[in-house]
């Protein structure tokens, strides 16, 4: 929100009162990335490129050569940004409205590309005049400041800006309206003119990148510890630190994962009632910043996965190309969506028996397959019910649509009960002998995984399951019932 005592002013540093007819002249100039938007519509476009033509990344070194300016028009002319759907600077845009209809006139002054400035223009029906880049000039600094001049032929100007490259138009500024700004800017603008407001409604906390990196996904990390678990080894000390080695470096590259994936995925988060809050779709964490965690991540993975044998590290990184193919369009096709995500879970299982040198049976992997591909099911339908609830028919960036509920549920459930009858055989097979004293009193899994997944079912149905089961099923007591009562089993049979 606006700093000061006006809800939508934010902090009058000046000390006048209310605007005069003579203020009322004076025109406006506001800048648009960072300020007007919450985000950079120079990075949004790269990351939407990124997920409609990902073919042509490999050409924007030779774009860059002829300049920037011509950098942004040819991303421009290859993507259509969704203008209605950015993150806007509501308290600042509530500003402008208010000037607009004093009337004032209001200039739109960007560094972006004309087409993109020129949408959002005609999008917010706000500015009387619109000046941005074209191919052969990038409208930033000192360049929008010679436009701004030529414009208004000498006329006292306020600007609204937020980055220190604004500050070469602020020093021929009347005033100045910081909105967002950084260090920087708060610092050097009122050196350079006399601030007028400051709006700061930016929540970028470490509360924020945490959220980002989406620690409560970690959890589903621990399926590493598996096959010490299934093996009877997790009181070896060596085995288990291996196994958290193999926690820490997976989560840290799951993370990096994430990162990208919710880049790639800006314009589907937002028409999704829920991910619309996600810190990059809502423009909390400017989006350069998510492009520098993702190296950081990927290195810290690594390290990690250096330190475990050999096998850790190509199971990590064929999960991370998976991932990333899952990101680029593999989320795009039906069903192999939901089996790629399935197969990452087993990866995780494969993992940690790299990691600890226990190698996992076919038995484990099956039941894995068969368990996830049941909540990757549940996921998906769980989505289609929000949107069914908010009138939506598809599912922004997925090829599913509320028609398609009833089979992604018979899909679901079977998946669900071939998981306990993977169990049920290994009961009934030679292998479980070695390993319990007991192997019979196994099968009492049996009826309390079947009691689950339809639980699973039928609250998904209700509406009431989280968009990710796995982290419903961490927050629900009937699930953690369940798992207390298989560890009991686990225990006598042993």
């Amino acid at each position: 929100m606006a700093i000061g005592i006006d809800e939508n002013k934010g902090n009058k540093v000046d000390g006048e009162g209310p605007h005069t007819s003579s203020v009322r002249d004076v025109p406006l100039v506001v800048d648009l990335d960072g300020t007007l938007l919450r985000t950079d519509s120079l990075w949004e476009s790269i990351f939407l490129l990124a997920r409609r033509r990902w073919y042509v990344l490999g050409l924007i070194p030779v774009w860059l050569l002829r300049g920037k300016a011509y950098f942004k028009w040819r991303l421009a002319e290859l993507v259509d940004l969704p203008v209605a759907s950015l993150p806007y600077n509501e308290p600042f845009l509530t500003f402008l409205k208010a000037e607009r209809a004093r009337p004032r006139r209001l200039i739109l002054a960007t560094g972006a590309n004309e087409k993109i400035a020129h949408a959002i223009a005609a999008h917010l029906g706000l500015f009387d005049q619109v000046l941005a880049s074209d191919p052969t000039i990038n409208l930033t600094g000192s360049n929008k400041l010679a436009r701004i001049q030529t414009l208004l032929a000498g006329q006292s100007f306020d600007y609204a800006g937020n980055d220190q490259v604004d500050l070469s138009v602020w020093r021929l500024a009347r005033r100045a309206i910081l909105v967002n700004p950084t260090q920087s800017a708060l610092l050097h603008a009122p050196r350079l003119t006399q601030v007028e407001n400051v709006f700061s409604d930016r929540r970028c906390g470490v509360v924020s990148y945490l959220h980002a990196l989406r620690l409560y996904q970690w959890p589903k990390n621990f399926l590493v510890f598996l096959p010490i678990l299934t093996a009877h080894l997790v009181t070896e000390w060596p085995l288990l630190i291996q196994a958290v080695l193999a926690f820490l470096a997976w989560s840290l590259c799951a993370s990096a994962v994430y990162v990208l994936n919710d880049l790639l995925d800006l314009t589907a988060d937002r028409e999704h009632p829920k991910k619309r809050t996600r810190p990059f779709a809502a423009g909390i964490i400017p989006l350069d910043h998510g492009m520098a965690l993702i190296p950081l991540l990927l290195v810290a993975s690594f390290s990690l996965g250096l330190l475990l044998p050999h096998g850790f590290l190509v199971v990590l990184g064929l999960y991370f190309i998976i991932t990333i193919a899952y990101s680029a369009f593999i989320k795009q096709v039906m069903f192999l969506d939901v089996l790629t995500i399935a197969g990452l879970y087993t990866l995780r299982v494969v993992g940690g028996g790299e990691a600890s040198g226990i190698t996992p049976t076919f038995w484990l992997l099956a039941f894995s397959l068969f368990l996830f591909l049941n909540l990757a099911l549940v996921k998906r339908y769980a989505d289609l019910v929000v949107l069914q609830a908010h009138g939506t028919l598809a599912l922004a960036g997925r090829d599913y649509h509320v028609s398609d509920m009833p089979t992604l549920m018979s899909l679901g459930a079977s998946a669900g009960y071939l998981s306990v009858l993977v169990l049920a055989l290994y009961v009934n097979s030679p292998d479980i002998n070695s390993m319990y004293s007991h192997p019979k009193v196994v099968w009492l899994l049996c009826p309390i995984l079947l009691y689950w997944s339809s639980r699973i079912w039928i609250t998904t149905v209700r509406g009431e399951m989280h968009h990710d089961p796995l982290i419903y099923a961490m927050r629900d007591r009937a699930s953690w019932l369940v798992l207390v009562c298989g560890l009991m089993v686990l225990a006598i049979a042993a």
